[in-house]
C-alpha cells in the first residue's frame, strides 16, 4: 500500500467535516493521530489549498478511479470496445494535475 502524506488526511478530514482548513486545524488533527506537526508546512498546506476545489478535484479523482476495466468476450459473443487508453490517460493526468495543485 502506498503512503500517504499525513499532512493530505488531515486537510481532506477537515473539509469533509465542513471545518476550515487552517494551519491550527490541520495541527490539531494530526496531534490527535499522534503525529508531530511542523507548523511551517502546515501553515504552507493550509494556504495552497485555500482555493482548491475539493468537489471537483474529488470529483476528477473518483471518476479515474472508477474507470472500468475492459470486459472479457463472452462465448460466442462480441467483445465490447475497451475504453480508449489514451482517454484513460488524460483522465489520470488530470486527476493527478489535481493533486499536485493542493501542494504548490
Amino acid at each position: 500500500m502506498t503512503k500517504v502524506d499525513p499532512y493530505l488526511h488531515a486537510v481532506l478530514l477537515l473539509h469533509g467535516a465542513g471545518k476550515e482548513v487552517s494551519e491550527a486545524n490541520i495541527v490539531s488533527v494530526l496531534g490527535a493521530a499522534g503525529v508531530q506537526a511542523d507548523n511551517a508546512k502546515a501553515k504552507v498546506l493550509a494556504e495552497a489549498v485555500k482555493d482548491v476545489s475539493f468537489e471537483e478535484l474529488l470529483k476528477n479523482a473518483t471518476v479515474v478511479a472508477a474507470a472500468p476495466a475492459a470486459a472479457a468476450p463472452a462465448a460466442g459473443g462480441e467483445a465490447k470496445e475497451a475504453p480508449k487508453e489514451e482517454d484513460t490517460s488524460k483522465k489520470e493526468e488530470q486527476a493527478a494535475e489535481g493533486l499536485a495543485n493542493l501542494f504548490g
